[in-house]
């Protein structure tokens, strides 16, 4: 999908420009009509020799006039394509482009303006180089802004490779902290290349060349890392989009009484569209256009839930999902908003149930074959779910609900697992 919104952006550059040049072409064809007739006026002159000298004389006259006429006329073209070239880099730079990245189930979004760019978190473990190759085709060497919205390995486990790979000018985390391996590979990262982490507060505002954004939350200190999330506005002119990060329904009545405004355009669904998060009372104080919805498709967790898409169906509120879409881009022009897909029709819900539907018969196939029970090894560095391709550190409470069959310890490395297309259980982030 990204290779659709360079290709469509560039289109829309070359029209402006083209248009623009066949404008200021037509004078150029004017003149050479002006030139044929002089010709014709020489010709006549020639054959009818009976013609005073003045007649003769008029002609060359006439042809110096064209022949100047066409230089400036040339000089126009000249001046004209490089009006054009202008106007296309200034439309270019005066746009604000929104990336809503496809990295299946997380975030991660690029926002520029101009020559400034910033990154709203970067996927899962797996993700990193996805991202970085991503921002390296808009041609970005730098960020102005990277952003770990909270410390969940969806969310943050491949900003270890953006920070790695990137000049990073300011990187803002919230005030929480995480025991993690995901956490602890980004700090390594930032240890690396000498970064530190800035953690805003609510209210703070930071400016991504002619962009501003507000930090709206968290609002206050909470047990919970999704309702920790960094939440920001970020408008652009008339143009405003919200970014919320996981936060649930418990957060959400802090924003709306934190913030003075809270309405925006495009809302990016918090937590993926889980059935804990955007209630109605959000969403009318968000009152947006559109929504974005970040997942993968056929995701365990049953994202986006039905009643939040009946929710945004209701309010006429148009939608896109990464999961049916891939990667999404809106460009605002600073008045109104475009984008390089259509919205979602489908408003088809996740299916969380599916998976444990067949755990379930799984495990009662199990049970009436054998009467062993599930029995973790006490070494074990994991436990993989062989149905579901993640791994869990034994400890995890998910490990309880994995059937027998699917259930299988392992020594094996964190990186080996990931090799092996694994991927790290978001609960209990091994």
């Amino acid at each position: 999908m990204s290779s659709q919104s360079d290709t469509q952006s560039s289109a829309k550059a070359d029209n402006d420009t083209t248009d623009l040049k066949s404008n200021t072409a037509q004078p150029q064809k004017n003149d050479s009509d002006q030139t044929k007739d002089s010709n014709q006026t020489e010709k006549s002159s020639a054959d009818q020799k009976s013609s005073s000298a003045q007649t003769q004389k008029n002609s060359p006259a006439k042809k110096s006039n064209t022949t100047q006429s066409k230089k400036n006329s040339l000089s126009k073209k000249s001046a004209s394509s490089h009006v054009a070239n202008n106007s296309s880099t200034t439309k270019t730079s005066s746009k604000l482009l929104v990336h809503f990245i496809d990295v299946g189930q997380g975030d991660s979004i690029l926002i520029t303006q101009g020559k400034h760019a910033m990154l709203i978190d970067a996927g899962n473990n797996d993700k990193g180089t996805t991202v970085q190759l991503y921002l390296k085709k808009q041609g970005l060497t730098s960020l102005d802004y990277v952003i770990g919205t909270h410390p969940d390995a969806d969310h943050i486990g491949g900003l270890d490779v953006v920070i790695y790979k990137f000049d990073c000018k300011k990187i803002l985390l919230p005030d929480c902290t995480s025991n993690t391996a995901t956490y602890r590979d980004v700090l390594s990262s930032m240890k690396s290349k000498n970064y530190t982490a800035t953690h805003p507060a609510a209210g703070q505002k930071f400016s991504l060349g002619k962009a501003q954004f507000t930090i709206t939350g968290p609002a206050q200190k909470y047990n919970s890392t999704n309702d920790n999330s960094l939440s920001l506005r970020l408008t652009f002119m008339q143009s405003s989009f919200l970014f919320t990060g996981d936060i649930t329904q418990n957060a959400e009545p802090d924003l709306i009484a934190k913030n003075k405004t809270l309405q925006a355009d495009v809302l990016k669904i918090a937590h993926h569209g889980s059935k804990y998060s955007t209630t109605s009372a959000f969403l009318t104080a968000v009152s947006p256009k559109y929504a974005v919805i970040s997942c993968a498709e056929g995701n365990s967790y049953g994202f986006p839930c039905a009643r939040v898409l009946n929710l945004l169906r209701k309010n006429h509120v148009k939608t896109f999902r990464t999961d049916e879409q891939g990667s999404i881009v809106a460009t605002s022009n600073g008045q109104t908003i475009s984008w390089n897909t259509s919205p979602s029709t489908s408003w088809k819900a996740g299916e969380s149930t599916k998976q444990h539907t067949t755990s379930n018969r799984q495990t009662k196939k199990s049970s009436s074959n054998t009467n062993t029970s599930k029995k973790i090894d006490k070494n074990a560095s994991y436990v993989i779910n062989t149905s579901t391709k993640k791994f869990h550190l034994p400890s995890c409470y998910s490990v309880k609900k994995m059937s027998v069959a699917n259930t299988q310890s392992t020594k094996a490395s964190r990186s080996e697992l990931i090799k092996e297309g694994y991927s790290p259980c978001k609960n209990c982030n091994p």
